[in-house]
């Protein structure tokens, strides 16, 4: 089904743009319950066509999965030159130390990038389909909690997840959002830049390094184009969440600066990591590969973790 066709007979998939504190959690597609599936615990590969193309995308589940039992589902999102591969390996996603009790998702993207930057394959709206589609075929195979749905990302990935945190169709299928390092092409010139969330309020948590050499903390010319200065894209948040001053707390001899907005009444609903002697990686207490290809060393948070407290303190709403 083409977003251009959305209609509230859909129901399932289709948003319903409600406020962040309603009481009742959304239920969603629930087909995909009771399906068995062989060698859980190993991330297995699979295909499928969206918008007529051959699309790809690996998935991992629980160890000790159940058909009976409802998963929250994280997708992430590579880097550019990249694919969903090398971003499990990467972050460890999706080892039990972090998600044993998970549904772990990696697409690839065309080309290996996403839509948003001039050197993208696909336009925006061919990769919000791709996910669109990707949801509902890990819904109909997978028993999936749709209230607890979110995305993370690096780099231009993590620009695509700020895109979908903009989308007021697709984005309203996610719970929560969390990029690092993000490459935000399509958001980069104000609070009004384009940008129509699903809901008056959209969890959101961003790592970035103050010195990155990639996306530059302070914005300007990028690779793929324009970005925002990642303190003004942070504040566009915290006015479209309508959010309070941040607490800011700043620790490691004042390398690490941690901001926490309350957004009318939900602590913690937009956050940011700074950390002034990162580079352009995923941010990890020990070394691992965009650090190596960085020229970067371990860093003073386990992002990987950090999203996981984060994701699990918010739902999507019915």
């Amino acid at each position: 089904m083409k977003l251009s066709t959305l209609s509230p007979a859909l129901g399932v998939l289709l948003l319903s743009p409600t406020a962040l504190d309603a009481s009742d959690p959304y239920v969603g597609d629930l087909s995909g319950c009771g399906k068995t599936h062989l060698f859980n615990g190993i991330t297995q590969y699979h295909s499928m066509t969206s918008s007529g193309v051959e699309r790809k995308y690996s998935i991992h589940l629980p160890s000790n999965y159940s058909s009976t039992h409802q998963y929250p589902l994280i997708i992430g999102y590579h880097g550019s030159d990249s694919v969903g591969f090398f971003f499990e390996a990467d972050t460890l996603l999706s080892t039990s130390k972090y998600t044993p009790d998970k549904i772990m998702v990696y697409p690839d993207g065309l080309n290996e990038s996403w839509a948003g930057a001039n050197y993208s394959t696909t336009p925006v709206e061919q990769d919000l389909q791709f996910t669109w589609d990707l949801l509902a075929e890990i819904r109909g195979e997978y028993c999936v909690d749709s209230a607890r749905v979110y995305a993370t990302g690096i780099s231009n990935g993590g620009g695509f997840v700020g895109t979908l945190a903009c989308n007021d169709t697709v984005g309203g299928e996610f719970a929560a959002f969390a990029p690092a390092s993000g490459s935000f092409y399509t958001d980069a010139t104000g609070v009004d830049d384009g940008c129509t969330p699903a809901r008056d309020v959209m969890p959101m948590l961003e790592f970035h390094g103050g010195s990155d050499e990639s996306v530059h903390y302070d914005g300007g010319q990028g690779e793929g184009g324009i970005e925002p200065p990642i303190a003004d894209w942070v504040s566009w948040w915290a006015e479209r969440n309508g959010c309070a001053k941040p607490m800011v707390e700043d620790s490691f001899d004042n390398d690490l600066h941690h901001s926490v907005y309350t957004c009318q009444g939900r602590e913690g609903a937009l956050q940011h990591y700074k950390t002034d002697s990162q580079k352009h990686d995923w941010p990890s207490t020990e070394i691992n590969f965009s650090q190596l290809a960085a020229g970067d060393t371990p860093t003073h948070i386990e992002a990987s973790s950090i999203i996981q407290t984060f994701f699990m303190s918010f739902t999507r709403p019915a």
